[in-house]
């Protein structure tokens, strides 16, 4: 009973993983394309202006900030439910990091400066 039960955790959590992984790519993917898409069109209508390659790179680094959360998601699952070993989990410490600086590096390029900054000064508007 016991071993059927693990594997069960052990399909679902795999698929669950594969479920994340594929949401946070096709996101970024996504969002790519809609956005290299709709500012080409503005481009092509409006001409070119500084307004509208701040408003391109700002929905690029929305939808890597949104893919990355899922695939942050999918890794923690991954190492805690399927390859649950030091090396696994010395492994996630890493890619977290690099992924945590990465959406830090992101949101500060977004909003202008530091997260915890009370004033964030978003491309185009003062909040």
């Amino acid at each position: 009973m016991t071993a059927d039960f693990h594997e069960v955790v052990l399909t679902i959590a795999q698929w669950s993983v594969f479920s994340l992984e594929l949401l946070g790519i096709g996101i970024i993917m996504l969002f790519s394309l809609y956005a290299s898409f709709y500012n080409l069109y503005l481009l092509v209508k409006k001409g070119a202006s500084e307004e509208l390659f701040h408003s391109y790179r700002l929905q690029l680094a929305r939808g890597i900030l949104l893919g990355l959360e899922f695939l942050v998601a999918a890794d923690i699952i991954k190492t805690v439910a399927v390859e649950f070993t030091f090396s696994s989990v010395g492994m996630l410490a890493i890619i977290v990091l690099i992924r945590t600086f990465l959406s830090f590096a992101i949101e500060m390029e977004m909003s202008g400066c530091r997260p915890w900054q009370k004033t964030t000064k978003i491309i185009g508007q003062q909040k």
